[in-house]
Parts: C-alpha cells; structure tokens; sequence
C-alpha cells in the first residue's frame, strides 16, 4: 500500500461482515474458526434456551462491574457472568441468563433510582451493558446487578452535568497501556481511590502478546495461568480470554468499579501497529480484516460501550463526542482504523515526500469533518482531545534532519496540520490533546510551527505513561538529555509508571503526573512527579 492510498474498497468490507455472519467459518491463517453475530438479538427473539440462574453455583461477578460515558441522564453499566472466567465460555452453558440491575442514590440501595432486567447473551459471551437512562444530570449513583442467588460488587458512576450548565470544576484522570505481562496494575490501585469524576483510556487496554504461565515480570509463584493465554490473541475466544485475564486482575477491577470509563482503543486491541486494513505481517487484507472483526467485537463486549459503538463486523465507529456541560466538551478521537499505512516502512524517519504527501490521514476525511465541525459548534470553555499517539513534534534525535516516529501525528503531518488549520478557524483559545501509547508521560505545548519556539502556543498535550507497559522504567530515560534538548516545547518528560489527573476548571487547567517506583512487585506506593499549569485563554504549560 503506497504512502497515501486511501482504505480499501467497501466491497472487502461486506465480504468480511459476511463471513463473519456464519455460524461456522472456515478459512486459512490467522482468521481460522472465528464465528460471531453482528446484532444482539432482538427483543423476543431468543438464540439459546434460558438457563436457570439459581443453577449457577459460583460466583459469576468474578471480572467485576464499569460504566462508562456518563451523560447528562443517562450513563453505561457493565459487567459479565462468567463463573469460571478462565475456560471458554466462561464456565457458563451456551444459553441466555436474565439479570437484574439496580441504580441507587446510596451506597446501601435504600434509595433505589432505576431498576430493570436485562438478558446476558451467550452470543456477547453473557456481557452486559445497560443504557440507564431518565438519571438526574450531574449526580453520583450506585450500581450492581444480580442473578440467581449471586449479587455482584457495588460500583460507583455519575452523570455528566447538564447542557447549558456552568460546573466550576472536573478532574479526570488519563491512562493507557496496560501490558498484563510487563507487570501489576498498582496505578490503578491508587486511581481507585483518587478523586476523579471520570477516567478516560487512552488505547492499549490489552496487548496480543502471548502470557506465559507464570504471568510474565508478574513471576507467579502461587498460580499457573492455562496455556491457552501463552500464545497470540487471533480468534474471537482468543481475544474474550485475553479480557478475562485482564479483568481478573483486581486492580484494574476496583478502579472500573470506582469511576466512569470513557474508552478508546489504539493498536494492541487488535495487533500491533496495524493501520486500516494492513497488519504488520503483510497478511491478506480480507484475512487481517476477519482478525479485526474479532478483535472490535470482543472490545466493545468487555468495555462499557453503548450500542452506537458495537461493531458490524470489521467496523465500528469508536469516536464520539461528550460534554461537561459548558465547561468540556471532549471528542474521543480513533487514530487507528481509518488512517493511511505509515511511511517508510514503519521505521523512524525524517520527514520526506512519503510521510508529508498531504493526501495522507491518520484519522480518515469523514473523522476529521466531524471533529472540526464540532469545534465550530462547541460552547464549551475547554475542548479536549483523548486519542492515542503522541500529536506533537517529537524529534528523536539532535540531528538536522532529525528522524520522527511514522506512527505518530509525526508521521501524518499534512493530517496534523488540517486539524490545527481547524481548531485556529473555529478559534479555540483552550485546546488539550490527550495521549497514551509511549509508555512515558510527556506534556508539550502545542506550536503553531514545532521548529520555532518562538511560535504561537495553540494548546496543551498531556501524555500520559503506561499502567505497566514497559515494566518499572526510570524517571530519567537514557534518551531524555536528547529529547528535551531536541523538542523545546517539551515541558516534562518522566519514564515510570502511573496515569495523569486532569482538574479543568473555569480559569485554569492543572496537570499532576502521578507515578510509581515499581510494578514488576506489587503494592508500590504513588507520589506526584510534577504538576503543571494553562491557564484559559492563555495556552502554554507552566510548573505548578
């Protein structure tokens, strides 16, 4: 595929929505055995028997409860039956359980707001996410679900405040890369008791890589994890398993159970550096685009997506706009499924004719309209952007023609360019990317010319470091004299793990870059590596 070719036909597409639609599904290579449905079953219409739920005799609750995307009166409640998590199917028979959720206004559901049933589907591998709606704007609630005799951990979510409101202050925290492999989850931990209103992850919630039986630099001495999780994630039960594991972790579930997710995947969801249609292995595209299939339906089954989000075989439309009344407006941003193959093979490079052809998009034409558009409609004091690779000018080295990553917006320069070109038409005075994927927390200010400091300051990125991908790290990575020296408009640079809070409020916005000394043992405690300040209407990051 050369530099600028644009995704492949709709026709590729509908044949993989096809296939994906039969029972059984044989073909060569990595899409070998995958089989799913792309619609949850209507209402009335049952695809399997109904198991009685008082026949469940351990806890199905093991991977825990989330929500996700709080709206003004409505908010995405989660979780999944699954009695023995780690077998296929989850320990549960392939037919359908009724369960019952409650929304209260109090910890001890004495003061219960909604309640209902809802069908888990052996098809969405007994996940379930109800849309409660009819909520109060702006307020905390409570929520579990029960089946049979089993009732599930309590969890903690909220609505956004209403439209047209003023709310003088949010904090969210940002997170991303959580390589189960390369270490325990402490941060979350930790996040899990911060005072956040809602937690937004930034891509790479799971990682494809094989997990060997003793957990990786996790070196379990008191269990063995089954062989099926030592290999790649390729089918759609490789990618369900893969989840399970992760979500057995009880870290990761305390912080879900905790605060509100609002999700967005980047390249591990599905396979490493995979843009479009191309994987990294140059395999098929129809075959790559079954693997996908998988991999997007098992997302959207184990994270609090609504329906607007659920896949139709290879496609899903993950970007999508929120609101905190006029004080956020954030759009969640895919870089990775629409985008343009990277140039130069992949590798760093500097900047040339391949990577800077202006026909080049990392977020696709239809993605980019939406995005701008909605700056131009935006009432909101600050416009946010959580997405995944890194958007500012980042040089690798000290060099004159200094190489980037093609990865990055670095690599999508023209792309990088049109929608700054639209935040400065729509005129934005507050505009804040946020980042995941490189394992480090960066903050940057965002230049109107990267290679002249002197500039105009448009916004501020945030970056924030990994859960546990890359193991312990280092405060001072061995390249940080040369980046910092190479990219002037970089404020911070710290190698460890953890997640960034984000407080906006109505004159300012404060950065605090929280990290821990170790995740290759558990129980690390977090401090607050440095904490920065942008004040409205004043772009540019200044320490706290």
């Amino acid at each position: 595929m050369t530099s600028a070719a644009q995704p492949h036909s709709p026709e590729l597409r509908a044949a993989a929505r096809h296939l994906g639609r039969r029972r059984f599904l044989t073909v060569t290579g990595a899409a070998a055995a995958l089989a799913f449905a792309t619609d949850l079953p209507t209402e009335g219409v049952a695809a399997a028997a109904e198991l009685d739920a008082h026949r469940i005799k351990d806890d199905p609750f093991t991977l825990g409860v989330a929500s996700g995307d709080p709206l003004p009166s409505s908010v995405l409640l989660w979780t999944r039956l699954a009695p023995a998590p780690y077998q296929p199917g989850g320990g549960l028979p392939k037919e359908r359980v009724t369960v019952h959720w409650e929304l209260a206004h109090d910890a001890r559901f004495r003061r219960v707001a909604r309640r209902g049933t809802v069908t888990a589907h052996p098809e969405f591998n007994h996940t379930v996410h109800v849309e409660a709606d009819h909520l109060e704007s702006g307020r905390r609630y409570y929520f579990r679900f029960k089946t049979g005799r089993w009732v599930s951990p309590t969890g903690r979510t909220r609505t956004a405040p209403a439209p047209g409101s003023r709310p003088g202050a949010l904090t969210l925290a940002a997170v991303s890369c959580q390589a189960y492999h390369d270490g325990y989850f402490t941060a979350y931990k930790h996040l899990a008791q911060d005072d956040v209103d809602v937690v937004f992850h930034l891509g790479d919630y799971l990682y494809e890589y094989a997990v060997n039986a003793t957990g990786g630099a996790r070196n379990y001495t008191d269990r063995t994890l089954p062989a099926h999780f030592n290999k790649e994630t390729v089918t759609l039960e490789d990618y369900r398993l893969r989840y399970a594991l992760y979500k057995s972790d009880p870290d990761l579930r305390a912080a879900h159970a905790a605060h509100p997710f609002v999700v967005t995947w980047d390249d591990h969801e599905t396979e490493n550096n995979y843009a479009d249609d191309i994987d990294e292995n140059g395999n098929p595209p129809a075959e790559f685009l079954l693997r996908r299939a998988a991999a997007y339906r098992a997302y959207w089954e184990n994270l609090p997506l609504r329906r607007p989000q659920l896949p139709k075989g290879p496609d899903a439309q993950l970007y999508r706009r929120l609101t905190w009344g006029r004080l956020a407006q954030f759009d969640i941003l895919d870089t990775r499924q629409y985008r343009s193959d990277q140039a130069y093979g992949d590798k760093a490079h500097a900047p040339g004719p391949e990577s800077d052809d202006p026909r080049r998009t990392i977020t696709g034409a239809t993605q980019e309209r939406w995005l701008i558009d909605g700056w131009r409609r935006s009432r909101a004091l600050w416009n946010v952007v959580p997405q995944q690779v890194t958007f500012s000018q980042r040089k690798l080295d000290l060099t004159a023609q200094a190489k980037l990553s093609m990865d990055a917006w670095d690599g999508y320069r023209a792309s990088r360019e049109r929608v700054l070109a639209g935040a400065r038409s729509a005129g934005l005075e507050n505009l804040m990317v946020l980042t995941g994927d490189v394992h480090v927390g960066y903050a940057f200010d965002i230049k109107a010319d990267f290679d002249d400091p002197a500039s105009r300051t448009l916004g501020t990125e945030i970056v924030a470091t990994s859960i546990s991908s890359g193991k312990d790290g280092a405060d001072k990575p061995a390249n940080w004299d040369t980046y910092t020296k190479a990219n002037p408009h970089l404020k911070f640079y710290n190698g460890r793990r953890g997640y960034v809070t984000v407080g906006l409020g109505s004159q300012s916005a404060r950065a605090d870059f929280k990290t821990v000394s170790s995740v290759t043992t558990p129980g690390a405690p977090i401090r607050t590596a440095a904490s920065f300040v942008t004040e409205a209407g004043d772009p540019g990051l200044r320490p706290a």
